[in-house]
């Protein structure tokens, strides 16, 4: 028995061995992790993920640090890196990687140390978008991470130089480079400059 892996980047399909059957698990995409090439599961099919350019990757490694580096002082809970899966929905199974996540501590505390991927959406999401991207499909990946439980997301547009900001369906706001991105009530005092993540 194969499943079908689709490659966002290039749109194709490859064949891989499955290791449940035509339905996979996230026990199953846990097992199958390890090599070279990303993956991320919706609804029980496994997914080939493309790695992340240079631009993008210089963009969500200077988000993420801004995060991590305040998270970390004062106590506020824990940032992952890209690549880091979240098990966002079961039965079937969908694991997601976005490209920065944070979760607060409370959550943290309450759920307790955890081997595989986490049991829920994080709390704040930002996606960098790459150049294949398409704006449809970027936008419906923000909102699954809203019905999925997380605040906010920010879809991070390199080529705009905007960040589109999103903390519920009907709440959408698009910041020009010269605003900031602030989440008072998860990260209080936390500010930084939309234009700094693309310098």
């Amino acid at each position: 028995m194969s499943t079908s892996v689709t490659t966002e980047a290039n749109s194709y399909e490859t064949e891989v061995p499955s290791v449940s059957g035509e339905v996979m698990t996230a026990a199953d995409l846990l097992a199958t992790s390890g090599g070279a090439q990303r993956y991320e599961l919706m609804d029980g099919v496994i997914r080939a993920m493309s790695p992340a350019g240079n631009k993008h990757g210089k963009i969500a490694m200077s988000l993420g640090f801004r995060l991590a580096a305040f998270v970390e002082e004062h106590g506020l809970g824990t940032v992952y890196a890209a690549e880091t899966g979240f098990l966002i929905q079961q039965d079937p199974d969908t694991v997601r990687a976005p490209d920065v996540a944070f979760i607060t501590q409370a959550r943290i505390d309450e759920v307790g140390p955890v081997d595989g991927y986490w049991p829920g959406a994080p709390d704040i999401v930002a996606e960098v978008v790459s150049p294949n991207d398409r704006f449809s499909d970027t936008e419906q990946k923000a909102l699954h991470w809203l019905r999925a439980g997380s605040q906010v997301v920010w879809v991070v547009d390199p080529a705009q130089t905007h960040v589109t900001e999103y903390r519920g369906v009907s709440e959408i706001r698009v910041l020009s480079s010269d605003e900031t991105l602030t989440v008072p009530q998860l990260l209080p005092g936390w500010e930084v400059k939309i234009s700094e993540l693309f310098a």
